[in-house]
């Protein structure tokens, strides 16, 4: 018999699980806050979520695998490009997202919000 991680559900969903920085464990290792997916009526795989924090570094670092190179390395357009993208995930309702954000672009706070209220203000127009 084949384990949850060769089950084909979890060969499928493995790739959106990564991308999430998210964790597969077996069901019966699920907590009450974990996804447990089921293939024709059976448990086959639980997904852990991770942390909001986890989740912004880990969108950070496929952002930088990405471009790659350090966010701190591109240019202007091109991280106001990120902070956009960034903004549309939700990554500014994490605690400290913006800080976050500034540090791995090695912008100052005050840049991240500039570039968002450049984008808030374009939207409005």
């Amino acid at each position: 018999m084949t384990g949850p991680s060769e089950h084909p559900l979890a060969r499928a969903v493995k790739p959106l699980v990564d991308a999430m920085g998210a964790e597969m464990v077996e069901p019966g290792q699920a907590s009450p806050d974990d996804v447990v997916l089921a293939w024709e009526g059976e448990d086959v795989i639980a997904v852990r979520l991770p942390q909001l924090s986890d989740s912004l570094d880990h969108i950070l670092a496929a952002l930088e695998r990405r471009h790659g190179m350090p966010l701190s390395a591109l240019d202007r357009r091109t991280k106001q490009l990120v902070v956009r993208s960034l903004e549309a995930r939700g990554a500014f309702s994490v605690r400290h997202g913006v800080e976050t954000v500034a540090g791995a672009l090695g912008v100052s706070r005050f840049t991240v919000y500039n570039y968002l209220n450049r984008e808030n203000g374009t939207k409005g127009e």
